[in-house]
Formats: C-alpha cells, sequence, structure tokens
C-alpha cells in the first residue's frame, strides 16, 4: 500500500513540475508574441495555439513564428546615396503634370520607403518565355562584365540549359557571373539538380537562399526569396515574376504551361535593382559586393519615372502591401489587377470594396485553375467583392502566373509580389513603381486579351456554391500565413 502511495506521490509531484513548465513556457512565450508581434489575429492565433497546445503550440512558434532573418539581414544592410527626402515643392517640381492625389500618393509613398523615382527608364513588357528568353539570352551572351540573376524557381531542363550556354559565354568574354536561387523554389525530389550544373561552370558564383538542412533551418523555411532579377553589365535588367523554366514556353499546354509577363529594363532604376541584389548576394554569401551598375551615368531624363521597391520580412514595414493600399485609396478612375494569388487580408479587400463603391472601376483577373490548393480560398471572398461593384475574371487554362497593378491607366506597379499574405508579409520581393500611360495602355490591352477568353463571376455563382466547397474555401482561409 505504501509502494502505491509513494508513487501516486510521485506521479503528482511530476505533473505538477510539468504543469508549472508548461505555464511558465506558455507565459515566456506569450511575453515574445506580445512584444515582437505586430498582427492582432496574427497574436491571437499564437497565443491560441502555445496555450491549447502544450509545448507543441511553443515548439512550432520558436521555429515558424520568430523571424530569425531580420536581424541578420539589417547587419548587412548598406548606406546608399540614392534616398533623398521629398517635399511638397519638390514633387510640385518634378511631377507638375500629375493631379493632386498623385502628388500625395507620391509623398506617402516615399514615407513608407525613402527611395526616391528615378527618370530616363525605358521599360518593355515581354509575355511568355517565348517572348522574353531569347533577348535575355542575347544579352547574357553579349555581357563583357558581369551577369547578377536571382531566381525563385530555375529549372533544369531544355529551355533553362540555353542559360547555362550563355553564362559560358559571357565568362568566355570576361564577365562574373553570380546566380541567386531559392533553396524551396528550386528544390525536387533528388535535390537541387540546377546547382550541380551551376557548379560545373568554371568562373560562375552561386548561393542558395537559406539553404535547407532540418531540422536546423526549419524556422526558415517560410522565408524565401521570391524575387526575380537578371542584371546584365549594369546596363539592362529584367525584371518582375517570371521564373527561369520551360513551363513558361509550352503556350499551348494547358496542364503544363505557364503564362507570365517580365519586362526590361534600360536606365537608371537598375541601380535600384543592382542595390537589392547586392544586399542579397552579401546575406547568402556573407561577403561584400559592388555592382558596376553603380559606375554608370545616365544623363537621357526623358524617359519613364520610376522606383524599386523591395519587401522583406527585414524591412519595418510590409511596404509593397501598403504602396498597394496606398495606391487603391489614390485612385479615382479605374483599377486593375492581374495577379494568381489572390488572398490578401481584409484591409486590402475592405479598401477595393471601397473604391469600387465611390464609383472607381475595378477589375482583378485571376487563373480558375490554380498551383496551389490554399489558392482556392480566393473564392470565400467574391462575393463581397461583387456586390460592391468589384468585376472578378477568371481565365481558363493554361495556368497565368502574370502579376500587373495599374490604377487609373498611368500608374503601374509590377514585380514579384502576389496579392496574398505571404508575398505582403513572409517572401522576400521586389517591385517597380512606374508612371508612363503608354506603358499602363500596353498592359490594359493585354489585360483586355485575358479577359475576352475569361469567366465574368457573378454574385449568382458565388450564392450557389455548395456548402461543402465553402467550407473548404473558408478552412484553405484559415491555412493562410500570418507570419
Amino acid at each position: 500500500m505504501s509502494t502505491i502511495l509513494l508513487n501516486f506521490i510521485k506521479f503528482n509531484f511530476q505533473s505538477l513540475i510539468l504543469a508549472i513548465f508548461y505555464l511558465t513556457l506558455a507565459i515566456g512565450t506569450s511575453i515574445h508574441i506580445l512584444l515582437h508581434k505586430d498582427d492582432i489575429k496574427s497574436s491571437i492565433g499564437w497565443i491560441a495555439l502555445v496555450f491549447l497546445s502544450p509545448f507543441i503550440g511553443t515548439i512550432l512558434y520558436i521555429f515558424l513564428g520568430i523571424n530569425r532573418v531580420k536581424r541578420k539581414s539589417l547587419k548587412l544592410k548598406k548606406v546608399t546615396s540614392l534616398n533623398e527626402s521629398y517635399s511638397h515643392t519638390l514633387i510640385n517640381d518634378i511631377f507638375e503634370n500629375l493631379p493632386i492625389n498623385y502628388k500625395q500618393f507620391i509623398m506617402f509613398g516615399h514615407k513608407v520607403y525613402n527611395q526616391n523615382f528615378v527618370f530616363g527608364n525605358f521599360i518593355k513588357p515581354l509575355q511568355n518565355g517565348s517572348q522574353a528568353y531569347p533577348e535575355m539570352i542575347k544579352t547574357i551572351k553579349e555581357a563583357k562584365k558581369e551577369v547578377l540573376i536571382s531566381s525563385y524557381v530555375f529549372d533544369y531542363d531544355s529551355e533553362t540549359e540555353k542559360f547555362l550556354d550563355a553564362f559560358k559565354i559571357a565568362i568566355s568574354n570576361g564577365a562574373e557571373i553570380k546566380v541567386l536561387i531559392d533553396a524551396i523554389g528550386t528544390l525536387s525530389i533528388f535535390g537541387l539538380s540546377i546547382e550541380k550544373k551551376l557548379k560545373k561552370i568554371k568562373g560562375l558564383q552561386y548561393g542558395i537562399f537559406l539553404p535547407l538542412k532540418f531540422p536546423l533551418t526549419l524556422p526558415l523555411v517560410n522565408l524565401r526569396n521570391h524575387r526575380k532579377i537578371m542584371i546584365i553589365d549594369g546596363k539592362t535588367v529584367f525584371f518582375g515574376g517570371m521564373n527561369l523554366s520551360k513551363n513558361n514556353c509550352l503556350i499551348n499546354d494547358k496542364k503544363n504551361a505557364i503564362i507570365d509577363i517580365t519586362f526590361k529594363i534600360n536606365g537608371p532604376a537598375i541601380q535600384q535593382a543592382a542595390e537589392i541584389f547586392e544586399e542579397d548576394w552579401e546575406f547568402v554569401t556573407e561577403k561584400k559586393f559592388n555592382s558596376i551598375a553603380k559606375s554608370i551615368k545616365y544623363t537621357n531624363s526623358k524617359g519613364l519615372a520610376a522606383r524599386v521597391i523591395p519587401s522583406g520580412p527585414d524591412k519595418k514595414n510590409n511596404i509593397i502591401e501598403l504602396i498597394a493600399l496606398g495606391a487603391i485609396n489614390a485612385a479615382i478612375k479605374k483599377i486593375l489587377i492581374i495577379t494568381p494569388y489572390f488572398l490578401p487580408e481584409r484591409n486590402i479587400l475592405i479598401a477595393l470594396e471601397m473604391a469600387a463603391m465611390r464609383g472607381v472601376e475595378v477589375e482583378i483577373i485571376l487563373p480558375k485553375i490554380h498551383n496551389s490548393f490554399i489558392s482556392k480560398a480566393s473564392e470565400a471572398n467574391f462575393l463581397n467583392l461583387i456586390n460592391c461593384g468589384v468585376k472578378i475574371f477568371r481565365t481558363l487554362p493554361p495556368f497565368d502566373h502574370s502579376k500587373i497593378f495599374v490604377v487609373d491607366s498611368e500608374w503601374v506597379f509590377v514585380g514579384s509580389a502576389n496579392w496574398d499574405v505571404r508575398s505582403f508579409k513572409l517572401n522576400f520581393e521586389s517591385n517597380i513603381e512606374i508612371f508612363s500611360k503608354s506603358l499602363a495602355k500596353k498592359l490594359e490591352i493585354i489585360a483586355k486579351e485575358k479577359k475576352e477568353k475569361a469567366i465574368l463571376i457573378t454574385a449568382e455563382y458565388c450564392k450557389n456554391i455548395s456548402i461543402l466547397k465553402k467550407l473548404r474555401n473558408n478552412m484553405y482561409r484559415l491555412l493562410t500565413p500570418y507570419g
């Protein structure tokens, strides 16, 4: 009997110690969440998980909820001379032909991210790999000094092999090649196949953004470099959301093809894009690097006004999200959004609904078929948007990966960012902000062609979605990462 009593006392003592340890850990974790998480929903979600899932919630927060990239990246961030303060007088002088709402928006945008607009940029949209890849490869082959490439996806296939051949030619010309790839974006069952190919090219340097070394890098698995930047000799940059894969060239293959767009840019905005690459390269390799783009002098000011906007967990604000929100609020006539993934938080949805309600023509073009099951959750937001006057189109296969944002047929925002929480809060992204009626018109023509082959979503369609699908959509919406 005494043995049973001792065992009972021992069991209860161990349980008490475990309970005290759990409460101490949960309270300590909650304090960290409250001090370091700005998003209220994110904080509530993490705290609930910590208390309702003893130990497991804390472990998940330690691995997935803490942003460790921020400190390291900020240490490597360089001080540049490209940023000067904007005043109302300066904006009136530089952008004298813009209406007052856009002058205010420029002031807002500069406070969000203090990068100035630079003039003299020439920007050409290139649709799909069939248009973009030949120009990219030709420019790489002609490189004499430097080729810098950052890509989320860099497959090894019949199309990308042409890039590898171009690298060898550029190296023989005396150019230095630096390639930055993301571990998740290029991951395959058999490993990073493109890494093996890059390794064999003598004179080429490459880096892998946050390489996967489980379980050590599990806390960083959510933080990916989603940027697509290709700078050649500091004079030309291909900038947008297009990855490097043969799927971008299979236009007639409805199952495997990916429709996309990128932009060929010549002008001083390249220097701003180069700064982003430099910072990413130094973060990955921990080696200082300065692109030759900084040494190029630009004197032609007749081109377009543009500025490059980086965003990521190493920045203080959700920069791209705030710029997008500001542009929606500044819109007077029309908003055009083309994106493969549309899962923004409520602030963006409300801004779009309010814009439509005050008479702005709002059009959103999305693919009908996604390569991500969570994207089905976007349907949960359709009815409210449509009831407020927003028009939603869904394009038929092949999958459309294009990312275009045009406001009032003049302001253009393009790049790597999608309209979802992952792009706005977790990924390292880069967009470019442009004032150009001519470029806006070209992109609106592309949008018109997409709409002609798309399905207009109606309120009736949304109301007729089955209960099971509605449950699925709302359940998937819960899986959207808060960060």
